[in-house]
């Protein structure tokens, strides 16, 4: 559940990367599009016709250049004189044709360059705004009479703060009572988030709706006035929206709530706080200039914002690089090395990122169809981030549900592969699609591909992404599928002997399925490679020949393994062990462990591992199958009494069948099968009883400790190994000592 909230704290990072450039370098873009259009006319066109022309480029108070040219001189006459761009405040511009012998990068050098040259002249000009705005500003057509505009700009900024202010107030009491999450678990505390964000969205509403009918029924002209007060209500939208998102993540003061566990969530939203705050002044800032003083001002501004807005962006990516990559690697049970590169490259790729969009934005002025490539570069940054974003973020919940789902008792190996395969599909779609929008966007700019080369191009490698997408769901299900049935691994440590052993045992088909895993993956591996190269154009004929050669070669120059896998695959299809099953080869015995195609791995009860191929073992006794029946022996003394003693451990077998411990084990209770010999010393007494394979011993060994506890309180004598010396037989002591047998031990009866 918690991998969801990791992955969606790269959320902040796509909030920082968007903020500040977004509007930038969306300004820029108006700024490229209304820098002084040339209308070039070759002299033949009807007065209708220029009016037209003029009236569409003039559109929101652009100047429009007009020129007079020939027929034979009209393709030529599209840059702007010197004088022109003099008038406007911009330095002269260079041809934006690439030199012979310059190469693309160079080229992209060289218009990065020119276009900060050309900001950072345009710098001064921003001297010229206060009075270029008081001057547009004195041209509002509202607020002619009656009240100014700038005082009903202002009432009505204050009356949306305070009708968002009193509703947030007459609801307080009503949320905080849902914002307080009923347990620690994901999924409360995402409902009280989401009631915050419900209270936050509403507010946002309210004020958005106010600010809109302001506009509509006190500014109702479209002058300055009316253009500053929609800008502010769009502003005022971005930016609260950051700090809505951030409330419902990070959810700041409150963290019994937090949904995202981001290392430094307080660090964070306080980002959030300052991007918030600076959006809509920014982007007031520079879409009024432009409106008011035309484009020459405005792009001193955009270079100067340009440039701190990316060293702002580089430091946070730079400062968060920690907390990206304790995120990544968390995210995941066990990170490979792949993940681990990723997580440590995470925060110096997105810092370079930000600079070559900087970069992109800086040289598009300069560059022929320079919008386009500003507009590209502005929506690259939010397609890289936002697309593991989502990706992780919605294969996350999808895993949160099936977990939810395994709680519940639904643990079919079907359902948890479907599950795992839906997931798989779900992400490599989302990452499908923003590969596809970063090259639908670079394409044409970076290799010349026009749009219908580009179809073309898709049409053709769609058919390949298809099928490897489709090859890589199809392994993500049947890798799931074969885990589920693979039984649990053992502990590799020393057996606790006080432990009680379970009592599972894997199925045949546990048993069998991590061999058919390793076959059935390999076989759709190669049918994938196989099937892909086809399409690719490659003739696969000969490698299924060559492969065919390989296979014969093997088969006779490794005979020995020939003979492992078929003896492997007999052992198999006759169920004669299993993973987990106490095997004895004749040589070699212990518990089944591993199991592969051409061998098996038995753990001895002193630790040793041994690999046993299929083909050298001749013949195997399982000793954990069904059941066990176990038989010791008991020396009693030649004055005791048998029956007593039968009634004894009769007694005691009862005792342990009725003992919630040991009772399940026992599938026939202790009993004395009676006297198995009698010696000089002691009357030996033999015992049985028939359990659980494996239990046996554990309930030897309780049945050996009641077993004596019990005649010795029946009063049972146990045999001794004193020896009675009598003199006056005509032996000496020592010749009597000399003929009594030494003392046998207390062994199990031979079978």
């Amino acid at each position: 559940m918690r991998n969801w909230l990791k992955a969606m704290a790269l959320c902040a990072a796509a909030l920082l990367a968007g903020a500040v450039a977004g509007p930038t370098q969306l300004a820029a873009q108006q700024h490229k599009a209304d820098a002084a259009p040339v209308l070039t006319l070759r002299g033949d066109e009807t007065p209708e016709t220029v009016r037209k022309l003029v009236d569409a480029l003039s559109a929101g108070g652009r100047k429009v250049e007009i020129r007079i040219a020939g027929k034979d001189d009209a393709a030529t006459a599209h840059a702007p004189p010197a004088s022109a761009a003099a008038g406007a405040g911009l330095p002269p511009s260079s041809s934006n044709a690439p030199a012979e012998n310059e190469t693309p990068a160079e080229a992209f050098w060289d218009h990065f360059v020119d276009g900060m040259s050309q900001g950072l002249a345009a710098v001064p000009r921003l001297a010229e705004v206060p009075q270029a705005w008081r001057a547009a500003w004195a041209q509002n057509r509202n607020g002619v009479n009656g009240v100014s505009a700038g005082w009903r700009l202002a009432a009505g900024l204050l009356l949306a703060f305070a009708i968002a202010g009193l509703f947030r107030l007459a609801t307080k009491n009503w949320f905080a009572q849902r914002l307080q999450p009923e347990g620690p678990e994901f999924t409360p505390r995402l409902i009280a988030s989401s009631w915050g964000l419900l209270q936050d969205l509403v507010t946002l509403g309210l004020g958005f709706a106010v600010l809109h009918a302001i506009r509509k029924f006190w500014l109702p002209e479209p002058d300055l006035a009316h253009m500053v007060l929609r800008t502010i209500a769009n502003g005022l939208t971005i930016g609260a929206g950051y700090l809505i998102i951030g409330r419902f993540l990070l959810a700041p003061g409150a963290p019994q709530r937090r949904v995202m566990p981001l290392p430094r969530a307080e660090r964070a939203f306080n980002f959030l706080i300052v991007f918030g705050v600076l959006t809509p002044v920014l982007l007031t800032a520079t879409v009024s200039i432009q409106h008011a003083t035309g484009p020459g001002a405005v792009v001193g501004l955009f270079a100067l914002v340009g440039i701190v807005s990316t060293v702002f962006k580089v430091w946070w990516f730079i400062d968060a690089r920690h907390d990206l990559a304790a995120l990544i690697l968390h995210s995941a049970h066990e990170p490979g090395p792949a993940r681990r590169t990723i997580a440590l490259t995470t925060g110096w790729l997105y810092a370079a990122l930000a600079i070559l969009i900087w970069m992109v934005g800086n040289a598009s002025s300069m560059m022929e169809g320079g919008a386009r490539w500003a507009e590209a570069a502005a929506l690259t940054q939010f397609i890289i981030v936002l697309a593991p974003i989502l990706a992780v973020g919605i294969t996350s919940l999808m895993a949160c549900r099936q977990a939810h789902a395994a709680v519940m008792g639904e643990r079919a190996p079907l359902s948890l592969a479907v599950g795992h395969a839906l997931r798989a599909a779900a992400g490599g779609a989302i990452w499908a699609g923003g590969f596809y929008l970063l090259a639908r966007l670079w394409a044409g700019f970076l290799f010349g591909v026009s749009s219908d080369q580009f179809a073309v191009l898709m049409r053709q490698a769609g058919g390949v992404a298809v099928l490897a997408f489709a090859g890589w769901v199809a392994i993500v299900f049947l890798r799931s599928f074969f885990d589920a049935y693979a039984p649990p691994s053992a502990a590799t440590g020393p057996a606790d002997e006080d432990a009680v052993p379970h009592d599972h045992v894997p199925s045949r088909l546990a048993t069998v399925m991590p061999i058919l895993r390793g076959v059935v993956l390999t076989a759709v591996f190669g049918l994938t490679g196989l099937v892909l190269l086809s399409r690719l154009g490659v003739d696969i004929g000969p490698l299924l020949a060559a492969f065919s050669i390989l296979g014969l070669a093997v088969s006779f120059g490794s005979q020995a393994l020939v003979r492992d896998i078929v003896s492997g695959f007999f052992f198999m299809l006759e169920d004669a062990f299993r993973v987990g099953e106490y095997v004895d080869t004749g040589r070699l015995k212990g518990t089944v462990e591993k199991i592969s195609l051409r061998s098996m791995q038995l753990r001895h009860q002193s630790g040793q591992v041994h690999t046993v191929p299929f083909g050298q073992v001749q013949s195997l006794t399982n000793a954990s199958r069904d059941w066990a029946t176990v038989k010791f022996n008991v020396r009693l003394d030649h004055s005791a009494d048998i029956e007593k003693a039968r009634k004894t451990i009769k007694k005691i077998g009862a005792a342990l069948l009725e003992d919630p411990e040991y009772g399940p084990h026992f599938i026939a209770q202790l009993k004395m099968q009676g006297v198995a010999d009698i010696t000089d010393s002691a009357i030996v007494i033999r015992l049985k009883f028939t359990s659980k394979p494996t239990q046996a011993s554990m309930l030897q060994r309780e049945a050996l400790k009641r077993v004596y506890r019990g005649l010795i309180e029946a009063q049972v004598p146990f045999a001794s190994n004193a020896v009675t010396v009598k003199e006056g037989s005509g032996k000496s002591g020592a010749a009597a000592i000399a003929a009594v047998p030494p003392p046998t031990p207390l062994v199990p009866a031979a079978e």
